[in-house]
């Protein structure tokens, strides 16, 4: 592999999405707020024929539809160590076990992704798999290294590197 290497960085005000969520863990439940959430990605990989790492307009599709997947919901922890989520009829309910404290709320405002925690950490693991995902569908070349980070408000953001290379 050579030593020289590039990357692209991609963060357009647009690849972004407005969520309502709460941080929850034993002992302590944060209020449902919600956050204007902003998606940047970089990839690092070589040059190809064409000049390209990766085209940026790949890239910018592929975090619009991840964006777009969460846009307007309630982000919900479906792996939760304290929250106990079950689907009944067109509703969600949530109790959590502390105090059994219970949130219900019409089953199509709510997006339950496999993550423990909605923290912004949490996130960024889960919007870098499914960007990994959409770009291998969209036929992507191969790439050694992508960086995710979502950011709930300005200066305030989470990064998760996936350093597993694809092709």
């Amino acid at each position: 592999m050579s030593a020289r290497r590039f990357d692209i960085f991609v963060g357009k005000e647009y690849l972004k999405f407005n969520a309502a969520h709460f941080i929850a863990y034993p002992g302590f439940r944060e209020r449902l707020h919600g956050h204007n959430y902003h998606v940047t990605v970089r990839i690092e990989g070589e040059l190809g024929p064409d000049g390209y790492v990766l085209d940026f307009g790949m890239v910018k599709r592929a975090t619009k539809r991840v964006c777009d997947s969460l846009d307007e919901f309630t982000i919900l922890p479906a792996q939760s160590d304290c929250l106990d989520i079950r689907e009944q009829g067109g509703s969600v309910e949530v109790v959590w076990r502390d105090d059994g404290s219970r949130f219900v709320l019409p089953r199509g405002d709510v997006v339950l992704l496999p993550i423990v925690h909605s923290s912004a950490e949490e996130l960024s693991r889960w919007v870098a798999g499914r960007i990994r995902e959409e770009l291998i569908g969209d036929g992507a070349r191969r790439w050694s290294r992508m960086e995710v980070s979502v950011s709930e408000t300005h200066g305030q953001a989470a990064t998760y590197t996936d350093a597993e290379p694809v092709g």
